[in-house]
Order: structure tokens, then sequence, then C-alpha cells
């Protein structure tokens, strides 16, 4: 017989690696594939954790604690195998469009990755099911480890690149092994740690992270005589350097420039994105920034007749990544520029490695963070505040990524920021049809109106090149002198005009022919009295985001797809791209669960499991059936107000790996010492503790926006501690319901725990999808709401079973 203090141990350090394995997926998967593939690790690692139960259920043998080490060797084995295994699998979104085995490539990577969390969920099943008095007692051990996991890998991630990080986490699994098992099960643990090490130093390359040959840094590579220079981590970000023929960062530059631009080191963020780093050498060669569309509110704020003093020229570039920006607002002369990169470790390698290069563009005025957050405690007020294009190519994969820089709320925020006559800046590339841009002018529209900004078609203006969009917002109305810059500017350069107050329509798609007039259409619809109705019948869903929903690139309307489906070629990539993988995931992941649950109600194996306890009487036993609804509200319930939370800390900790570090951190390790509480303290297994966790879910959805607030002026060590406690209360309490119910099942039929595992970790594994699908439509703050009601259903539940 294991002893507790060994058993908390093992489920303490297994609950730690696979949900370290699951943080460092996450960031496997923003590198190989696309980061709004991350979300199906969290449904991935609950499916290997309900699959285990379903196993238990229907073989009860294996349930014997003897197996624990077994187990635990297994886990830590598979780990480092299910990495590889991964790492071979050919799945690819950009083939989907073409290849139907892709789906099925999908459906593999939820075997092999499910795996490990397979046997992480039979080590703390196994334990749940022979000692449920104590469920209490190894629940904490459960939650307590996930959250020194999940904070722990990130330290490791600052240290090393996230496929090393996976054989580290191994070893910390096989450990486990070694304290639960024999001295047979000692040696071979060992003997496997011993292995891992080595292939940790030799590093052989079929460990190596396997990128997809069609993002960005892959398709530059390919050119010929490109060179990759050097490659950096953190536990945000993988950024590359190269030189390409593929490197040269001028979007949309005028046709009328026919002269070399100067030399360019190229950056790829997560192996996609690509970017650059401009030379500053030669004042010549600079001249090409006056022929890009992004240099137009330096023209038009030149063409004051006022000009600008030292005190008066203040700029604000917000995620300037390789300072091309920077460049243009030194070059028209601009004295105080401030740059906001939310990007940390860019910062560090610019200044670090090419801090003479690009002219020590970082080397003062620099902060790292969201842009609006800083500005929100900064007195300081612009001339110009400069969003710029994000990458050197056009991307619509951006469908279910969170983007905070471009809600109502932000605009207003940097409205609030100009200067009287200031001039608010948004470039983006040009991705017929329209959407991206209509969303932009449709916020910016909401955000003035909310200020109180009446006649808002005085106050925007917009060109565009071959290749982008420069849009123009004031607080203000466009002067004459100001409207004639920006005629004379795309006049000179051969940009057509989109929009200015008093514009025609024969002034526009001049130069730069498109077969139809769409943009200056759509600019004038959307500017003009029916801005509603054009919203409505557009094929787009080009209405206002808010920081509830910040799904900015997320354009599909359902009742379109059809049309969108021609208007995009007959190509399924773009619905990929924009998002529509949730539903197909969902559908897929739906039928496994309901496998798992239901495989136990008809397999004949399931008719004698109530022979294991034959001291229950009959009665009580059938009972026991009648707990199982609960444990699948409480997987919702937790899932729901868990991802709702980590969407709602990105704002305030301004980057989404802080966030989800900080909030799983505080959840699991307060619910750890929650359920060590329900096992120490009688009061805490009471059955009313549902309703109290279904009032805070209400209170904290109610005050995070004025705790972010609070929160924001700090730094970022200072706001995770106050966070991590902050989120603590609610965690506590999140962490006894289900012991408690676990406890009770055991007295009534301890055969039904195994099933209960498994329902609670399916309910997990759908919980997730469908926070974000629901998010997308009506925001996170309801989905917090719909936990706190899963939560009140749980406590019916509960009731109900106990009386029955």
């Amino acid at each position: 017989m294991i002893k507790d203090s060994k058993l908390f141990a093992v489920v303490l350090l297994c609950s730690c690696s696979s949900l370290a394995y699951e943080i460092v997926l996450i960031r496997i998967f923003s590198i190989s594939l696309w980061y709004h593939f991350a979300f199906m690790i969290i449904s991935i690692a609950m499916l290997g954790i309900g699959a285990s139960g379903t196993l238990l259920s229907l073989y009860p043998k294996l349930k014997n604690l003897s197996n624990i080490g077994i187990y635990s060797l297994l886990l830590g084995s598979c780990i480092s195998v299910s990495y590889i295994c991964s790492n071979q699998i050919p799945f690819d979104p950009v083939k989907l469009s073409w290849s139907r085995m892709q789906i099925l490539y999908i459906g593999i990577y939820y075997m092999v990755l499910s795996i490990p969390f397979f046997f992480a969920g039979l080590v703390v099943a196994a334990v749940f099911s022979s000692a449920s008095k104590k469920a209490g007692l190894f629940y904490g051990a459960d939650l307590v480890g996930a959250g020194i996991g999940s904070i722990g890998v990130l330290s490791l991630m600052f240290i090393t690149a996230p496929d090393k990080v996976v054989f580290i986490i191994s070893v910390i699994a096989l450990s486990a092994a070694f304290i639960a098992g024999e001295k047979k099960l000692k040696f071979f643990s060992l003997s496997l740690i011993i292995l891992i090490i080595f292939l940790l130093i030799s590093h052989p390359s079929f460990i190596n992270l396997k990128m997809s040959p069609y993002k960005g840094l892959q398709v530059a590579l390919k050119y010929p005589g490109a060179e990759h220079l050097k490659t950096y981590f953190s536990p945000f970000a993988r950024v590359d350097t190269l030189k390409s023929p593929a490197v040269r960062f001028a979007p949309g530059l005028s046709l009328r420039y026919l002269d070399a631009i100067p030399e360019q080191i190229g950056f790829s963020i997560d192996g996609g994105e690509l970017n650059a780093i401009t030379s500053s050498g030669d004042q010549k060669s600079l001249e090409f920034l006056r022929h890009l569309p992004s240099a137009l509110p330096y023209e038009v704020a030149n063409s004051h007749s006022r000009g600008f003093s030292e005190e008066k020229g203040n700029v604000l570039i917000l995620d300037p990544r390789g300072g091309l920006q920077c460049l243009i607002a030194e070059y028209y002369g601009f004295p105080n520029t401030y740059k906001i990169e939310g990007n940390p470790l860019l910062i560090n390698i610019i200044r670090s490695d090419f801090n003479e290069f690009s002219g020590g563009i970082y080397s003062q005025n620099t902060w790292t963070g969201f842009g609006r957050g800083w500005l929100k405690y900064n007195k300081r007020n612009f001339d110009i505040i400069d969003i710029p294009l994000m990458g050197a190519t056009p991307s619509a994969s951006f469908g279910v990524s969170e983007d905070y820089k471009l809600t109502v709320e932000a605009f207003k925020e940097y409205l609030y920021h100009l200067k009287p006559n200031g001039i608010l800046s948004v470039n983006l590339f040009i991705l017929p049809p329209p959407r991206m841009e209509l969303r932009v002018v449709n916020t910016v529209i909401t955000a003035m109106e909310e200020l109180g900004i009446k006649d808002t078609r005085k106050n925007i203006a917009a060109i565009r090149s071959w290749g982008s969009i420069c849009i123009l917002i004031k607080k203000s109305s466009f002067s004459l002198d100001e409207i004639g810059a920006i005629k004379k500017f795309s006049e000179r350069l051969r940009f057509d005009l989109i929009y200015y107050p008093g514009i025609k329509e024969e002034e526009t798609n001049v130069y730069i022919r498109m077969p139809s007039n769409e943009y200056f259409t759509a600019f004038k619809n959307i500017l003009n009295s029916g801005r509603k109705q054009f919203i409505d019948s557009y094929i787009f869903d080009v209405k206002p985001v808010r920081d509830e929903n910040p799904f900015f690139h997320y354009y599909l309307k359902l009742k379109n797809i059809k049309a969108i489906y021609k208007i995009m070629g007959e190509k399924w990539q773009f619905f990929i791209e924009e998002g529509y993988i949730l539903p197909l995931v969902f559908v897929q992941v739906l039928f496994l669960s309901l496998v798992l649950i239901f495989l136990p109600v008809f397999a004949k194996k399931h008719e004698d499991i109530h022979s294991e306890s034959p001291h229950i009487p009959l009665s009580k036993r059938g009972g026991g059936r009648r707990f199982l609804p609960y444990f699948a509200l409480l997987g919702t319930g937790f899932m729901f107000v868990e991802i709702s939370l980590v969407q709602k800390m990105i704002f305030p900790l301004e980057n989404p790996s802080y966030a989800v570090a900080t909030v799983l951190t505080s959840i699991l390790i307060s619910s750890g010492i929650g359920s060590m509480l329900s096992y120490k303290i009688a009061i805490f297994r009471g059955r009313f503790i549902p309703l109290i966790i279904s009032l805070l879910i209400v209170g904290y959805s109610m005050f995070i926006p004025y705790i972010s607030a609070i929160i924001s002026p700090y730094s970022i060590s200072v706001k995770i501690f106050l966070l991590f406690f902050v989120l603590m209360p609610l965690g506590l309490f999140m962490g006894i319901p289900f012991p408690t119910g676990l406890k009770i099942l055991g007295e009534r039929d301890e055969s039904l725990i195994p099933w209960a595992w498994a329902i609670n970790g399916c309910l997990s594994v759908l919980a997730p999808i469908l926070t974000i699908m629901i998010a997308l439509s009506i925001g996170f703050k309801f989905v917090l709401w719909l936990g706190a009601l899963a939560y009140v259903f749980a406590f019916v539940s509960l009731r109900g079973a106990i009386k029955a």
C-alpha cells in the first residue's frame, strides 16, 4: 500500500508535468502552425483526461493503486514520444483548401497529443477511485501541481526553446514514477531520465520543431541567397532574423520611386509575421520614406502653417516592430517620438544586436506593453498617434485571435490623447473585398460618437496605394490646408483618394484602377446617415468591436456563407483562416466526447460494476448515477470561468502568456488550497458552495474592469502579484465542489467515480471551444454569467441527487 504522502507527491508531479506540457504545446502550435490553432490544446488535454475515466469505468481492475507508478512512467515517456510523433504528422491548415486528408490529420493530432493527458488522468482518477474519502487532499495535490506547472513552464521557456522544454517536462513525470515504483520501476524510470538528458544534450534533428512550409519565414528562406541569422526565444514569442530577397519592407511604396531602398534585416515572429529593420546610415537612401502611404500624417502635419516646435512635435507609434515608422517620424523632423512595442523580446534584440544598424531607434522613449494601457496613465497629448502595418505581407489568418488595439475603447483612448489638431493614423493592407478598413472606420465612428463628436464625416480621410491603405482620423474637422496636402501627396505619388470631406467620385479610382470603385462606395455608405442599413446588408460583419469580444478580425456572417464562398474564389481555406475551424473541431470533439461519456452505459462490463461494492444497498447504488450531471456542470462552469478570465486579463497584463500564467496559477493553486481545506474542515464541504461560487463569478464579471484600471499603472511584476491574490478568493471556492461531490458519490457508489471523472473531463473538452464561439457573438462577460449559471444548476443537481 502506497503511503498518502507518496500519493500526494505523485499526483502533484504528474499534474505539474501535464499542465506544463499543455502550455508548452500552445507555444509549439503558435510556431509550427498558427496562433489561432492553440486553443485546441486545452480540448486535447481534457479529452485525454476524460478518456482515462471511461477506461477505468470499463475495466475497474485498472484502478489498483499498484499501477500508479506504471501510469506515471507511461506519462513521462509519452510526453516526449507524443511530441516527436505529432511533429511528423503532415497537417497544415493551408492545405485544407485542397486536401480533405487534413481533416483526418486534425483527428490524429487529437489522439496522439491526448495520450500523455490520458495517463495523467489515469493517475488522478485511480487515486480518487481508491481514496474517495480523501478526495479533497488529492484533488488539492492535483490542482496545486497544475498551478506550479503553469508558472514553472514559463520560467523554463525564458531559458530554452519550447521543443527542449518538452523533454524537461518528461523528466518531471518520470520522477513521479521513481517515487511510486518498486526497484524495477525505479530502474526503468531512471534509465529513461538518463536517455532524455542524453537527447537534450545531443539534440538530434528529429526533436527539432517543424514549421509549416507556408509560413513567412520558411517561404523567405527558400529565395536564392537567403540566410538565416539567429533564433531568439521567450515565453511570448520566437523571433528569427534573416537576410533574404523576400525581405523588402516598404508597404505600398509608390510606383514613382525607382531607386533602391536601404539594406534591411528581416525578422519573423513565430515564423509567420515578416517585418524588417531598416539601415539608417545613409540619409539619402531614406528618401523612399517620403514615398510610402504611411508618410501621409507627417505630410499633413507639416502642412500646418504654425509648424512644430520641440514642445509641439510629439509622436506616438504603437507596435513599431522593426521601426520603419520611427524612421519616418525622424525623417520629417519630429523631435519627440515615443514608441510602445508589445513584444519585449524584439526590443531587446534590436537594442543588443542591431542598435547601430537601426540608428538606435529603441535607445530612448521606448516602453513595452499595450499602447492604450500606457496612454491611460500618461498625461501627454500627441500631434500624431501612428498605428503601423503589422507585417511585410497581408494575411487574413486572424479569425479567433484577440486584438485589444482596435476596439471602441482603444480608439476612445487614442482620440482623447490627441491634441486639438492632432492626427490618428491607421495603416492597413488592401485585402479585397473591403472588410478590415470598414470595421476600423465603423469602430472609430462609434468611438467618436461616444466622445460627443457628431458630424464624423468631416473628421476622416483615406488614401490607398497598390497594396495598402492609410486612414487619418481627427477630433476636429480637416481644414482646407490639410485636405489640400492630402490631395497633393496623392497626386504626386499616384496614390488614389478614397475619402476626404467633400470628395467627389470622379476624384477616386484614378491611378491604380480597380474594376469597381468599391472602396469609395463603401466609405461613402459607412460615413453617411444610412450606416446601419449598410452594415446590416453588407456581406461581411463589419460592426464595431469592443473589449468584451475583441475579435477584430472575425468578419463572417453565417447567413452569407454561400455568397462569401463565391466571392473568395470558392476556396474553403478562407473560412479556416477566418475562424471556422472552431465548429469543425467542435463537431469532432463532440462526437469523441459523447462516445467516451456513453460507452460505459452500453458496455456489457458496466453491468457488473456494482459487484465491486456489495456493501452498498441497491437503492443507493442506482441513485449514484443521479450525481453524474453535477460533474458535467462543474466541468463546464470551471472552464467557462477559467478561459474567460484568461481573456479578461490579457489587457491589464498586456500579454497573453502573462495572462495564461497568472490566471491558471492563481485559480489552480487557490483551488487546490480550497480542496485541501474541504478535506480538513467540514464547513468547506457545505452543499451551498456552488451558490457562493456563482455569486462570486457575477461579482468578478462586474468589477474586473475596475480592478484592471486600478492595477494598470503598476509594473508588470506588481500587476501579476496583485491579480494572483485578487483571483484567489474565487479559486479557493472553485476547488471545493468537485472533491465534495466525489466524497458523496464514493459513499453511494465508489465504482461510478471514474465515470464521473470522464464526464467532467469531456465537458471540459467542449467548454473552451464553446467559450470562444459564444464570446465571438456576445462577449466574455456573458460567458462568465453562463459559468455562474452552470454552478447554480450544479447546486440544484446536487440537492436533487442527495434527496433521491
